[in-house]
């Protein structure tokens, strides 16, 4: 199949009532942050089963599917070039984490930043420089702080918080919403591996923080803890 029987596969598959759901879930209306995307109506374990099915197509092809205003068609594209990374050598893998970063714009909702980022921009990363992560992390667009903050739990589940704990810093005064919840996820996972490693970050930073982000942050302290973050009695 080509990249255009593809796309009209993915709308035939679609469901319109789905589809409503989810273009209010995910803040499609004027304003908004997913502002005008465009929804087919197709679970995330459906798009999943797609993958496979489809992972023989080249690079430029996924990108075209990258590049698409269907909402689906790009998760279908970023799940094609995971799978493509893990699978690849190291001049593949160069290749997608370029065009992973050179199409940021169409990475462009938190779902489709959080299925994606640590699995390549992440991964990418580990035994590189980690600079492009800081660079993301001072990004005018949305998307790339997310994917900054996002790519670290690639690190946190190998028990590596450092960046984490840097691109937390750079971000503490974020004004997005979807960042705030972003690091605040991100500082819990460092807390579910290492609490003590987390609370050394909290009890310098968490009087600047974001209420958001303190309270995703300490979603899994004891309940006397978390209740004393939040009152600023620690």
């Amino acid at each position: 199949m080509n990249v255009e029987q593809i796309q009209k596969r993915l709308q035939s598959l679609g469901d319109p009532k789905k589809a409503e759901v989810l273009r209010r879930f995910f803040k499609t209306g004027p304003g908004e942050y997913g502002n005008g995307d465009i929804f087919a109506g197709i679970t995330v374990p459906e798009i999943r089963k797609l993958s496979r099915e489809y992972e023989t197509l080249s690079l430029p092809e996924i990108s075209e599917l990258l590049r698409s205003p269907l909402h689906e068609s790009r998760t279908l594209a970023l799940l094609l070039l995971i799978r493509a990374y893990k699978k690849g050598d190291v001049l593949l893998r160069e290749k997608i984490c370029d065009l992973y970063l050179e199409n940021t714009r169409f990475v462009n909702n938190w779902d489709l930043v959080d299925i994606s980022a640590e699995h390549i921009v992440g991964s990418h990363f580990r035994d590189r420089d980690r600079e492009p992560l800081r660079t993301l992390a001072a990004s005018g667009l949305l998307w790339e702080r997310r994917i900054a903050i996002v790519s670290t739990f690639h690190y946190i589940k190998q028990g590596d918080f450092t960046e984490t704990l840097h691109i937390a810093d750079l971000l503490l005064k974020d004004r997005e919403d979807l960042i705030h919840k972003a690091v605040g996820w991100m500082l819990r996972e460092v807390g579910k591996r290492s609490q003590e490693t987390e609370e050394s970050f909290l009890k310098t930073h968490y009087k600047q923080m974001p209420r958001t982000m303190l309270r995703y942050a300490i979603e899994r302290f004891p309940e006397d803890l978390r209740q004393r973050y939040l009152k600023e009695e620690v």
